[in-house]
């Protein structure tokens, strides 16, 4: 009987220690945890910052675009893999994760090209201003032409596509349309989006006070974030001008054939239903924009009010 319960006991071992794993993986992870807290000093706070910094400027590019669903998949599927292999013994699924890991990282360029390049070309672009050094009374010629012309294409429900020149060049699509170079006017806008004529279908590009062609071939946009808008039924003219800023830092002015709706796209984002006097707010905001500014609105304000109080005392 003595035997029997000895050998009962043996038996019953490794079954107690099999169910023990998985609490003794989530302590030995705990007490990794703390450690990793205890060592932590300026330097390595640093590196943290760093690291979301990075990873905050990353989801804030891909925001709006469809690769932002498929970084999130991603990125949950990273998340509950490495999660089952560091709390559950499972060396089999650990090997298989290891292994595909590398391979992970080098499809993740194949796959986000178009957003890596993207992303690379706002930056640096980043703290350029605004390719206009018109005078100011040129600047309102300028956008009072184009809030008019605008406004009686609206009315007259005709649609057109002015793309305005910054500093990214548009050589390539300049070649796919009509030249002109001719001095910007309402009655030439108005003109060459006219019904039926030779130069309405396309989109016309403005270099400075100059529309340089018309007719212009320009891509689609390929992010998908008119397919989530509230209104999908949404034309050529509108995917060409998310299009057009998603490849360059143009500003794209639109004006809906069906319903005389004007939008402005810049930067794969489109604001939609605006007036005359937003349209005009907008287009004076793109041609004088304000200087960057290198310290932060709240410390520029914090720094003010130390000064008054400095000066009442």
């Amino acid at each position: 009987m003595r035997r029997a319960t000895t050998s009962c006991c043996a038996t019953c071992r490794p079954v107690s220690s099999g169910l023990d794993a998985p609490g003794q993986s989530v302590s030995d992870l705990l007490q990794e945890l703390i450690f990793s807290f205890q060592r932590l000093d300026w330097l390595s706070l640093l590196d943290l910052l760093l690291v979301t910094a990075i990873f905050y400027l990353l989801l804030r590019w891909l925001r709006g675009t469809q690769a932002e669903v498929l970084l999130r998949g991603m990125v949950v599927l990273v998340l509950v893999i490495a999660g089952l292999t560091s709390l559950l013994p499972l060396p089999a699924f650990s090997y298989l994760f290891q292994t595909a890991l590398p391979a992970l990282l080098v499809a993740v360029p194949v796959i986000f090209a178009p957003e890596i390049r993207r992303a690379l070309e706002r930056f640096g672009r980043a703290g350029d201003v605004f390719l206009s050094t018109s005078e100011p009374a040129q600047v309102e010629r300028i956008v009072s032409t184009l809030c008019g012309a605008t406004q009686r294409l609206s009315d007259a429900r005709r649609g057109a596509l002015i793309v305005i020149e910054r500093d990214v060049k548009l050589e390539e699509y300049l070649e796919t349309g009509v030249p002109l170079d001719a001095r910007l006017s309402p009655e030439l806008l108005l003109q060459i989006f006219y019904i039926n004529t030779p130069l309405h279908d396309g989109a016309a590009i403005l270099r400075g006070d100059r529309v340089a062609a018309a007719a212009c071939v320009m891509p689609l946009s390929a992010s998908g974030t008119l397919s989530r808008s509230p209104e999908r039924k949404m034309g050529l003219r509108h995917r060409a001008a998310l299009g057009i800023s998603e490849v360059s830092d143009a500003v794209v002015i639109v004006v809906s054939e069906e319903t005389g709706s004007v939008s402005v796209a810049h930067n794969g984002r489109m604001i939609r239903r605006l007036d005359q006097s937003r349209l005009r707010n907008i287009l004076m905001a793109f041609y004088r924009p304000h200087a960057p500014q290198w310290i932060p609105a709240w410390l520029e304000r914090l720094g003010a009010r130390v000064r008054s109080v400095r000066g009442q005392r």
